[in-house]
């Protein structure tokens, strides 16, 4: 990790996402070429404020970097402290996971013939620069933990909604579901927008 240098590149990300979504693509094509968006944004470690990377000690946090104007998607930082993990939980929309910093474990669920929730196939574990999709087409149930014990990971994420706001649900281990509407971390956002800092630098005269 770098410090923070400049917002520039989730800026790009938005704005490349945006323009995808204006033509109108299929789900597939929004996992794939917005797959591929987001490997380019978590490929780089050095863009995301340190107000929106910071861990508490009790749970995971939920940062909101962006929404869009007509919720068609946001983009959030979830940070995980050592060992933190969610409950086995749904999400009712596409999203994509991309590991900035760290590693997690994503374990995906089934429904059994009672209506619990059983692991499927092995943990999958991302590391810095991997990108997953999920989405009630392809597999939309999982449980993620931290991979780390002794740090902080970090991971963007990008749903088809504008993800505080939309009713979810957690499933525990004796069955049936619990709703839920996560909310977010934040009441402020990020400002993608003021390039003033940019401008000056370009605009500077060499002694």
């Amino acid at each position: 990790m770098t410090a923070p240098s400049s917002i520039a590149p989730l800026r790009d990300f938005v704005g490349a996402f945006g323009r995808l979504l204006d033509s109108a693509p299929g789900e597939p094509r929004i996992l794939a070429e917005g797959g591929a968006l987001l490997r380019t944004l978590v490929a780089r470690d050095d863009w995301l404020p340190e107000a929106f990377a910071q861990p508490d000690p009790l749970r995971y946090r939920q940062f909101l970097l962006h929404a869009d104007s007509t919720e068609r998607f946001s983009v959030v930082s979830f940070v995980w402290g050592p060992g933190q993990a969610t409950p086995v939980h749904d999400h009712t929309v596409w999203g994509l996971i991309g590991m900035l910093r760290g590693a997690e474990y994503s374990q995906g669920f089934v429904f059994d013939a009672e209506g619990h929730a059983r692991p499927q196939g092995e943990a999958v574990r991302l590391d810095a620069g991997d990108v997953e999709a999920v989405s009630p087409r392809i597999g939309d149930l999982h449980r993620v933990h931290n991979a780390h014990a002794d740090r902080v990971s970090i991971s963007i994420h990008v749903y088809g909604a504008n993800i505080g706001a939309v009713r979810r649900h957690t499933y525990p281990p004796e069955g049936g579901r619990k709703p839920f509407v996560s909310g977010y971390s934040n009441t402020l956002l990020p400002n993608l927008w003021d390039r003033s800092a940019e401008f000056r630098s370009s605009s500077s005269t060499p002694a």
